[in-house]
This record gives structure tokens, C-alpha cells and sequence, in this order.
């Protein structure tokens, strides 16, 4: 007797025949403020073009999230123009499909894919408060910089 092996949540480019249920996304209504939606993402991805990296998360046919990287994004100009980093962007993981480590595994992905790259970091930015992901991106090894972009809280990994 065989075995059809289990599904593994996996990343799959945006196409047009997803982008309808990638925009139909959304996470937990408390979680609104804290992460922008899907379409949002999408026109930063376009407006960045080649340092941008968006993906969608599935689980077999089932889309569950949706997570973007940056790629060598000049972090603060007037301050360090040469200062280039990379990281997660955005992640978005439907309300249905929380807590089963589908935020997890999109961060793993990240982290290879950067890594892939050469990227010797991975940073991200959280909101912080009741609903915000710090604890999450903490226990994932993420540290506080002890900077700020914008109200929100910076934290970096190592990745070598």
C-alpha cells in the first residue's frame, strides 16, 4: 500500500491566474493596522520592481498567505546612502490559516532565498503593541536593533 506523500506549504510566484485570491487575502481583523493588505504589497512590489520579491503561501492548492522580501534597499539615504539592506517586507497569513506555522515556514523561505542571494542579514520591521508580531519575530531569533522606522520597532537576524 502507497502512500501520497503530504503537501508542503510552498512559495509560487503572483500570476494572473492567482492574483484574484491573493487580493482576496486577509488576515485577522486585529491585525489590520499592523500589516498593509495584499494590494498594497503588490503596488510596492511593481513601484520597486527587481528589489522587491512577493510570493504567495500555498498548502497544496490552498492559498494561505502571501509574503514579500526586500532586496538591497537603501535603508536610510540622508543618513548612510551606502547603508543597503534586505529583508521581510510584508507577510500576510489568512485569519483561517493562523497558527499553523505557515509564518514560520514564509520567514524560512526568506531567510534561504536572502541567504541565496548573499545576504549576510535579514531585517524587519514590526508595529509594536498588543497585536504585533515582535513576540513572533523574537521567538523566530530575531534581536531588536534598538533603531526605529517610522513607529515601528527594527529587527535584524543573522543569517551567517
Amino acid at each position: 500500500m502507497s502512500s501520497s506523500p503530504i503537501p508542503a506549504p510552498r512559495l509560487e510566484p503572483v500570476t494572473p491566474a492567482t492574483v484574484d485570491a491573493a487580493l482576496a487575502l486577509k488576515v485577522h481583523p486585529h491585525q489590520q493596522d499592523n500589516v498593509a493588505p495584499v494590494a498594497h504589497s503588490l503596488a510596492e512590489a511593481y513601484a520597486y520592481g527587481n528589489t522587491a520579491w512577493p510570493r504567495l503561501i500555498f498548502d497544496g492548492d490552498e492559498l494561505v498567505g502571501f509574503v514579500m522580501a526586500f532586496v538591497d534597499i537603501q535603508w536610510d539615504a540622508e543618513r548612510d546612502p551606502a547603508d543597503l539592506r534586505s529583508g521581510l517586507w510584508r507577510l500576510n497569513i489568512g485569519a483561517e490559516h493562523q497558527g499553523k506555522g505557515y509564518g514560520r515556514f514564509a520567514v524560512d523561505a526568506v531567510r534561504d532565498e536572502l541567504r541565496r542571494r548573499g545576504a549576510g542579514q535579514l531585517y524587519v520591521t514590526w508595529h509594536r503593541g498588543e497585536h504585533g508580531p515582535g513576540d513572533f519575530y523574537r521567538r523566530l531569533g530575531f534581536r531588536d536593533t534598538g533603531e526605529l522606522a517610522g513607529d515601528q520597532t527594527v529587527g535584524v537576524l543573522d543569517l551567517r
